[in-house]
């Protein structure tokens, strides 16, 4: 663990034990264990594409709220079991799967396990003696587009599940996650919150030693206005990787990438835009998300961009499933040439990559994902949903990429595959049902289907098909 993260660490157990003195009695201890078992059938290669393992979490909370301030401290054990040691393949091939992602990142063993803080912050409410300001300063998780919850049911949903994590997430799917060391300011008026956000990434997502940083700068500056029917957004996000001697991911020869050893700085500049319309057929809305990058990539320029538009349908039809229609089209640029001087590809900084992949072979990264998605919604306990993807990268001189950003200090966080000068990815199939019992337990299930093209067909010759699912229980207390 890194000595700034022990004195954060120790500064808040302090904090908590002033505060605990006064009023022990008004201390909430709250508590969640995750468990899930996961089934990988990569594309099938020269490795050990097909496996099973088994990973939970277990999270206890301690959170005290007054009337000017908060405190919480939070703690995470992850446990990973049976990861497979051959899921590896040669050249392009790599990781083939989270299960090689989780064994390589741990020190290449199979079974790995940790206790880490996952949270320990206090919060500042009133700053100034002026109600809808506040101030969080520690360790803490962070989604950008949450800034704002929308009273309109079908807005917030659009939100939590299409416009949050894209740039920056907790990728809570993982068995370990990703939290943020730093301040976060936010000031909520009657029609706009502004967030301010200067943080630190830390370690986790594969790792399951969450306790260091990484040497990486984050400043998120959002503002967010919501109405009855509509919501929208501005950002700008500015990101900072310091790290020496990690070799970048990109469509350069590998001999210029390990030559080049500049830094990354790059600015991200977007928005988000939702609307929600009652019809006579139904309720629709529509959603459009974008954002523009300029920097250095080491030495090269930083010219990329993103865009994300969708429409939604709650036809009035079939009340005892109340379904949900969705089509969409999401797009992030590649780059053209390796030997211009400039990096196109468009880079997702820090995300939750499998909110957008929910079989996350890929991501935002120089690709194309047209959808059209269904969601049944029987019981407000029960809600069945399957998805039909068609893949492709968006540029054919550019890498199939994968991952969700860094981890742990000698790792970049996303990798790249070649793409031939092909563009079909491959067609996704995928269906999953989640119910809740009561407040305290629910379980989900996932099975997803990708058909490979060309560009997957090229890597893996013995079986360009692959699949993903998991069973998973979660209990709260």
């Amino acid at each position: 663990m890194q000595v700034g993260a022990w004195r954060r660490l120790l500064l808040v157990v302090a904090v908590a034990g002033v505060a605990l003195k006064p009023a022990a009695g008004q201390i909430s201890v709250t508590g969640s264990l995750r468990t899930r078992v996961e089934a990988w059938d990569w594309f099938a290669g020269n490795g050990n594409n097909d496996y099973a393992y088994s990973g939970s979490i277990l999270r206890v909370s301690l959170r005290e709220t007054r009337r000017t301030f908060d405190w919480q401290l939070e703690l995470a054990a992850p446990l990973i079991l049976g990861l497979p040691d051959n899921a590896i393949g040669p050249g392009g091939q790599g990781q083939m799967g989270f299960g090689a992602s989780y064994y390589t990142a741990n020190g290449r063993i199979t079974n790995a396990a940790m206790v880490f803080p996952k949270q320990g912050f206090i919060r500042f409410d009133e700053l100034g003696g002026h109600s809808g300001q506040s101030l969080k300063a520690g360790r803490m998780e962070f989604i950008d587009g949450t800034e704002v919850a929308p009273k309109d049911a079908a807005i917030a949903a659009v939100k939590r599940e299409r416009i949050a994590h894209r740039l920056l997430g907790n990728v809570g799917f993982s068995h370990v996650g990703r939290s943020f060391d730093g301040v976060e300011y936010a000031r909520n008026g009657s029609a706009l919150n502004l967030t301010l956000f200067a943080v630190r990434p830390t370690r986790g997502v594969y790792q399951v030693d969450g306790w260091g940083e990484l040497n990486a700068n984050v400043f998120y500056a959002a503002l967010t206005g919501s109405r009855a029917h509509a919501d929208w957004r501005i950002f700008g996000l500015g990101y900072s990787d310091y790290r020496d001697g990690v070799v970048k991911t990109d469509n350069r020869a590998v001999a210029a990438r390990t030559a080049d050893t500049g830094h990354i700085n790059i600015g991200t500049f977007g928005g988000h835009y939702l609307q929600t319309a009652a019809t006579s057929a139904g309720n629709v809305d529509f959603l459009f998300w974008g954002a523009v990058q300029t920097g250095s990539w080491g030495n090269l320029a930083q010219r990329s961009s993103a865009v994300a538009v969708e429409a939604g349908w709650q036809p009035a039809v079939a009340p005892a499933v109340r379904p949900w229609v969705r089509i969409g089209y999401d797009r992030g640029s590649g780059d053209g040439n390796p030997n211009d001087g400039t990096h196109g590809t468009f880079f997702p900084v820090l995300p939750t990559p499998r909110i957008y992949a929910r079989f996350p072979f890929f991501n935002l990264m120089n690709s194309r994902d047209a959808f059209v998605e269904l969601v049944l919604r029987p019981t407000k306990s029960l809600a069945i949903r399957s998805d039909l993807h068609s893949v492709a990268v968006a540029n054919r001189n550019d890498l199939w990429y994968s991952g969700g950003g860094m981890y742990q200090p000698w790792t970049f966080g996303y990798t790249g595959r070649p793409s031939n000068g092909q563009a079909g990815l491959a067609t996704m199939y995928d269906a999953s049902v989640d119910y809740s019992f009561d407040a305290h337990v629910s379980v989900g299930a996932y099975l997803g289907h990708a058909a490979g093209k060309s560009v997957v067909q090229a890597i893996y010759p013995k079986g360009a098909n692959g699949n993903f699912g998991f069973l998973e229980l979660l209990l709260r207390m």
